[in-house]
């Protein structure tokens, strides 16, 4: 029996569209420093789990690229940049044709995802078809997506994206399995997000990254404004 072969793909956004929807917390250098942080923290975490055989990551930014290979992860240009599902969607097409046989999809934002959540997807994974979904704290969007084989369901990440990769899988004879990960769950989208992640004191590049630019502080004078169950308050 041939071995498993597993890779993680990891679409990367351009810098001058990073994290708009935190504009009004952080300037637009702050928003392209966090979204270079985690990214490397992304790859980090990936980089220290033996079970992946490789890391592609999906962009066409040159810095972004970059800091990919510095990382040892391998590259897929995207050309047409017309999203996530379509970035990951071309990395599954790769992926096939190269007879990999499972995919784990997750976003560059989840700088809090560790190598034992990773090891915990991968080892969900059953006979294939096999669908394993990661869904987000909020939103009910999808953090992480593991497929065997790559091409499983099609990628249709965003809002509530969790309940239309169900419905996907469903549909084609799969029973998802679901794993709810607190690290893994947590994408940094919003203020309220920002908040969360620092909250949790972490040795994470993006922590540090924020905690530089005086984060705490904007935080505290913003808090009265702030729901941390869930969006701004009226």
């Amino acid at each position: 029996m041939s071995k498993r072969r597993i890779f993680a793909v990891v679409p990367a956004k351009d810098l001058g569209r990073a994290k708009e929807r935190l504009n009004g917390l952080l300037g637009a250098e702050e928003r392209r420093g966090l979204a270079r942080a985690m990214l490397a923290d992304v790859l980090e975490c990936l980089a220290a789990v033996p079970a992946l055989d490789g890391v592609l990551v999906v962009t066409r930014n040159a810095e972004l690229a970059a800091l990919a290979r510095a990382s040892g992860a391998a590259l897929v240009s995207d050309l047409r940049h017309e999203g996530p599902s379509e970035a990951i969607a071309l990395a599954a097409r790769r992926l096939a044709a190269d007879s990999v046989s499972t995919m784990l999809a997750l976003p560059a934002d989840v700088p809090l995802a560790t190598p034992g959540e990773i090891a915990e997807l991968l080892d969900a994974a059953g006979v294939p078809p096999s669908v394993i979904l990661a869904p987000a704290l909020a939103d009910m969007g999808t953090n992480a997506m593991l497929l065997s084989p790559p091409d499983a369901i099609p990628p249709s990440f965003g809002r509530e994206s969790f309940f239309r990769h169900q419905e996907l899988a469903l549909a084609r004879g799969i029973e998802p399995r679901i794993l709810r990960l607190p690290g893994l769950g947590l994408d940094i989208d919003r203020p309220e997000d920002v908040a969360t992640l620092m909250s949790r004191p972490s040795a994470t590049a993006s922590y540090a990254y924020l905690a530089g630019c005086g984060i705490i502080e904007r935080l505290g004078r913003m808090a009265g404004d702030l729901d941390l169950s869930g969006g701004r308050k009226a």
